[in-house]
């Protein structure tokens, strides 16, 4: 039910170098309507408020699940230290930040080079050492990126042009004993009622045409696409969102969900 969403910040936030997105996976149109909304990503009350309170339940999966993957103490300081991780699709930087906090080695991109310059502009001011590019998952595979003890495509590939090829690229980025993380939205009467009908023209949870409904994913199909690749692909793991806590949890998958690829 949560928006999947890419912006960044004004202009003025954009790095010097001025990198250019490229690749088969962009969606033109999806990518100019998050840039458009670039600077009010970190506005916890604006256009991305539901992905603010979406944003616990997601961090505590990956990190609940990188733990028990790595053998690691979740609650130790810094407890990934010394793993590297890419956050593809990574928007204004909300996950790239605390994962950075939690020890890994962070590199995030994003089509959007205003989504960069934002997240760009918030990593300097918290004082965080992140690599952001505008840049494809694509793009970091031909410059010979990675490969990444973790990979992170979240609420991203119901925006690409070529979900298959988009998938099979992060998953080719993944290290020998790493781990995927891909959350997304099921392509469900459920979700087309709530997750696309409901969040954009009744609660106004994202702006309307945020998603099309017929880019959704069901949990079989990224696991089809992914049987190609020297991975093994586990879920569904729901996510469901209580209006009388106004909180996200684990729960059914018949909305948003989140699917785990590890290699050997």
């Amino acid at each position: 039910m949560v928006a999947s969403t890419h912006p960044s910040a004004s202009g003025k936030a954009q790095s010097p170098d001025a990198e250019t997105a490229h690749g088969a996976s962009i969606d033109p149109a999806d990518v100019a309507r998050f840039s458009a909304q670039a600077a009010e990503w970190w506005d916890a009350k604006g256009p991305f408020a539901p992905l603010h309170k979406f944003n616990p339940a997601r961090l505590g999966f990956i990190r609940d699940g990188a733990a028990e993957h790595f053998g690691r103490d979740p609650k130790a300081r810094a407890p990934f230290e010394g793993l590297r991780l890419i956050d593809i699709g990574c928007g204004g930087g909300l996950i790239a930040e605390p994962m950075r906090r939690l020890g890994f080695e962070v590199t995030a991109v994003d089509a959007s080079s205003e989504n960069i310059g934002t997240a760009r502009a918030h990593a300097d001011q918290m004082g965080l050492d992140i690599a952001y590019h505008a840049a494809t998952a694509e793009q970091m595979e031909a410059e010979g990126a990675g490969p990444f003890d973790v990979v992170l495509a979240l609420e991203i590939v119901e925006h690409v042009a070529d979900p298959e090829a988009f998938l099979r690229t992060c998953a080719r980025l993944i290290a020998p004993g790493g781990m995927m993380v891909v959350a997304t939205l099921n392509r469900t009467l459920k979700s087309l009622a709530l997750g696309k009908v409901a969040a954009e023209y009744v609660l106004r949870w994202v702006p309307a045409g945020t998603h099309d409904w017929r880019q959704f994913l069901k949990p079989d199909e990224i696991r089809l696409m992914l049987s190609e690749e020297p991975v093994a692909v586990s879920g569904p793991y729901g996510l469901v969102y209580s209006p009388l806590t106004d909180r996200w949890s684990e729960g059914d998958s018949d909305i948003n969900y989140m699917m785990v690829a590890t290699r050997a």
